[in-house]
């Protein structure tokens, strides 16, 4: 059975490198892992270490591979495999009927494109999917597009379509979306109306809230009035503030703040050793 990783947050607090983190470290396992750039933003593939995706998966190494979901390529995979059109090899008059439509029916456009995602889990080519989403403001749209879906056609395979990604995604032991989050005033307020919608919507089979950069303890008591010192305060300042935060958002695993220049691919390393932890 293949396993379903989706990454959210709001923008800014580290998804690609965690969804990157996380490819990397179940790799590290022994599993088979696509991980998927659901936005196609590069950040995904910047983390690792290549310099773009395509819709058709690459290997990163052996044992994991990544793409991106092309929207119009997604579409006329969706039409050949979903819908029955095996025809299609561009996107023609009926793909482009479909592309219109996927462009203002409601739910569609959604549909299609973690259609791509959940097709890849359903397929069962790997042990785990790990999917760089949207952000949060974004992501509850996309979870909520098999059902508006479902609503909105009365019978046949579009619909049978949307059923059977509604049953992956709410099943608990093949999905689980990690929010992740910051130790700050917005990040936390934004995670916490996300959580409050997912607990009442029951979307996703189950969901993970994971705090990025966070502070250590400074161990040295630094005082008089040179940078160092300066330095100092501001990170105890810090280090308090993030603390209330926490408490208010209490998460199920912090990741701590990488200090020093790193290149995206090696922060993705560096974090994929913490998740063990």
């Amino acid at each position: 059975m293949t396993r379903l990783i989706l990454v959210s947050g709001k923008g800014g607090v580290g998804k690609s490198a965690l969804a990157a983190s996380l490819a990397l470290a179940h790799h590290r396992a022994g599993a088979r892992v696509l991980a998927i750039d659901v936005a196609a933003t590069g950040g995904l593939a910047a983390h690792l270490g290549v310099a773009s995706l395509a819709f058709k998966a690459q290997t990163i190494k052996t044992g994991l591979n990544a793409l991106a979901v092309d929207r119009s390529k997604a579409l006329i995979e969706y039409l050949q495999v979903q819908v029955g059109m095996p025809g299609l090899g561009t996107l023609g008059p009926a793909a482009r009927f479909f592309d219109a439509l996927a462009s203002t029916a409601p739910g569609v456009r959604e549909v299609v494109t973690l259609g791509k995602v959940v097709w890849e889990v359903k397929k069962k080519q790997y042990d785990v999917v790990v999917a760089d989403c949207p952000p949060t403001g974004q992501v509850t749209g996309l979870l909520r597009a098999p059902e508006t879906v479902s609503s909105l056609v009365p019978a046949g395979r579009i619909r049978q379509q949307a059923e059977w990604m509604s049953e992956i995604l709410r099943s608990p032991k093949r999905s689980e979306l990690i929010v992740v989050t910051l130790a700050e005033e917005l990040p936390t307020i934004e995670t916490e109306e996300t959580m409050s919608m997912l607990d009442e919507s029951k979307l996703i089979g189950s969901t993970m809230i994971v705090t990025n950069r966070v502070l250590g303890r400074l161990r040295t008591e630094a005082k008089g009035v040179d940078e160092v010192a300066e330095a100092a305060a501001l990170h105890r300042s810090l280090f308090h503030s993030q603390q209330e935060w926490l408490e208010r958002l209490p998460p199920r695993k912090k990741f701590p703040y990488l200090f020093g220049v790193f290149t995206e691919s090696e922060i993705a390393a560096r974090l994929s050793d913490l998740w063990g932890e």
